[in-house]
């Protein structure tokens, strides 16, 4: 009996192996294809002859440890100016291929994860962190080099991500010069464009006796007091608010963890930017950051979130399909008006702080 059971699970990792392999063969074969189009697009024989899968090693180790293009040369026997539109058209066809599932927005079952995951952190209803990261830009044209600059002193790309506490990143915003601050980001990003069109999730939360029907995201002190956004107290007066705080901070850096990561992998964003044009830089972060989702994924199947295989321990309702109606632009005011609210602002935050002393006033923090 115990060889039998021995042979019926050596068979399902079999079978398992046999399906990730399967999956990653198609995946890997759809990504050769597009790479491949794109570069039929150049007209040139030698480069059509080059092999695509060297090409997507080439690009790997510039994008992966910031190789020089003409380093493939040694390793690879790929030319310079090759080497460089490997890795233009790996970007590209990454983001063709990639981008609705890795750079998508939260679906229910993601939004069951996080809200479990932030009720077990002390904080329902947060959804991530938001916040804003700076590249440097070494070969920014010298007509927008004062535009790109801002207090900085040379010229940078702001990136303004959502990440939750597995790093994944759910919102991306790239583009904006180092002369806006995230402020300014934030007025011109798309990221709570959902609420305002009334197409995010219906998230049923009680704070403190009190109804809320949407989620939030942690911030620092600089971004805008919305009701979508919850700070930390920065003159603390008594211990509920030093508490509350303490945990604000700490769960806030979430998003700064992930920037350190996605640097950490892609070195290439690690440092100056060298490329030229606009869109390419804009693909290739893109790139970088699907990438990125695709490592925390393999994470997630690797580890597991034991959590999740417990839903009785929680109070998380699971979300309402959004409406998908066009609406008013009465309702898109008043939806505005809402995200806006200085009062929801601070009566959320209120909701949060009571919440907290009342759990974790004894040192109980299970983070």
């Amino acid at each position: 009996m115990a060889q039998q059971g021995s042979d019926n699970s050596s068979s399902d990792e079999d079978n398992e192996g046999h399906a990730m392999m399967t999956a990653t063969y198609m995946s890997y074969q759809s990504l050769m294809l597009a790479s491949q189009g794109e570069c039929r697009k150049t007209g040139t024989s030698s480069r059509r002859n080059t092999v695509i899968r060297d090409r997507m090693t080439a690009a790997l180790h510039m994008l992966a440890y910031k190789y020089p293009a003409d380093a493939n040369d040694d390793y690879l026997k790929i030319a310079k100016t090759t080497s460089s539109d490997a890795m233009k058209y790996f970007c590209r066809a990454v983001n063709a291929v990639y981008v609705d599932e890795y750079l998508r927005r939260p679906n229910n079952a993601d939004m069951v994860r996080l809200l479990r995951k932030a009720e077990q952190r002390g904080f329902p209803g947060m959804l991530g962190s938001v916040d804003c990261m700076h590249w440097e830009w070494k070969n920014c044209p010298i007509a927008w080099a004062d535009t790109f600059s801002g207090h900085r002193g040379h010229p940078t790309i702001i990136l303004e991500a959502v990440a939750s506490y597995d790093t994944w990143i759910w919102h991306s915003y790239f583009g904006p010069p180092s002369a806006c601050n995230d402020l300014n980001v934030l007025y011109n990003s798309p990221i709570f464009n959902d609420v305002l069109e009334g197409l995010d999730s219906n998230i049923q939360l009680t704070l403190n006796g009190r109804e809320y029907q949407q989620g939030y995201y942690l911030a620092d002190g600089i971004y805008p007091r919305w009701s979508t956004i919850v700070q930390a107290i920065p003159d603390q007066q008594g211990r509920d608010k030093q508490l509350f705080t303490r945990m604000q901070e700490a769960y806030q850096k979430d998003v700064e963890r992930t920037f350190g990561i996605l640097q950490s992998r892609f070195e290439i964003i690690k440092g100056p930017c060298r490329l030229w044009h606009g869109q390419q830089i804009c693909e290739l972060m893109k790139c970088c950051i699907i990438l990125h989702n695709m490592i925390v994924e393999d994470n997630h199947n690797e580890e597991g979130d034991d959590f999740v295989n417990d839903p009785s321990r929680y109070n998380v309702v699971e979300p309402a399909v959004p409406n998908r109606d066009p609406i008013t632009i009465t309702q898109y005011l008043s939806n505005r008006a809402g995200v806006r609210d200085t009062t929801r602002y601070y009566m959320l935050r209120n909701d949060l702080v009571e919440h907290v002393w009342k759990e974790y006033r004894d040192g109980n923090l299970n983070v």
